[in-house]
C-alpha cells in the first residue's frame, strides 16, 4: 500500500526522474536516505518499472513519425507480435479496441522508409496510416 510521501515521491520523479534523493527528501520531509529506501522498496514492488530517456528524434536525424491502424487478415497474430519485436521502427504498438486491432506508433527516416515499411506489413493485413505534423505531449 503506497502512503501520501510515496505518492509524492513518484510525482517528483514523473517530473524528472533524475532528482536527486536528497533534493526529493526536501520537497517530502525526508532524508535522502529515507527517499533512497522507499524508492529502491517502489523499484521491489513493480510499482516503479523502470527509467527512460526520451530523444527528440527529429534533433539527431530528419525523420517522420505515423500511427499505423492495422486491420488483421488472420487470428493468428503471433507472426505479427514477432515482426512488431523485431522492428526498430516500432516505437509502441498497443492492441486496440474499436476501429482496427493494433495501433503502432513508427519512426522512420523518410517517406521511402515509410513505404519500405508499409511493404512489409502488407503480408498480415491492411493498414490505415496518419502522419504526426507536431507533437504536443
Amino acid at each position: 500500500m503506497l502512503d501520501q510521501t510515496d505518492h509524492a515521491i513518484l510525482a517528483l520523479l514523473r517530473q524528472n526522474s533524475r532528482l536527486l534523493w536528497k533534493d526529493i527528501g526536501e520537497q517530502v520531509h525526508l532524508s535522502g536516505q529515507a527517499v533512497g529506501n522507499r524508492i529502491r522498496r517502489l523499484e521491489e514492488q513493480g510499482v516503479i518499472i523502470g527509467y527512460t530517456t526520451i530523444v527528440d528524434e527529429a534533433k539527431l536525424t530528419p525523420s517522420l513519425t505515423a500511427m499505423v491502424t492495422m486491420f488483421m487478415k488472420t487470428t493468428d497474430h503471433s507472426s505479427f507480435a514477432r515482426f512488431v519485436a523485431s522492428r526498430s521502427e516500432v516505437i509502441e504498438a498497443h492492441r486496440i479496441s474499436g476501429d482496427g486491432c493494433y495501433t503502432l506508433k513508427i519512426n522512420v527516416a523518410d517517406h521511402t522508409a515509410l513505404n519500405r515499411f508499409l511493404d512489409d506489413l502488407l503480408p498480415f493485413g491492411n493498414y490505415r496510416v496518419n502522419l504526426s505534423i507536431g507533437q504536443l505531449k
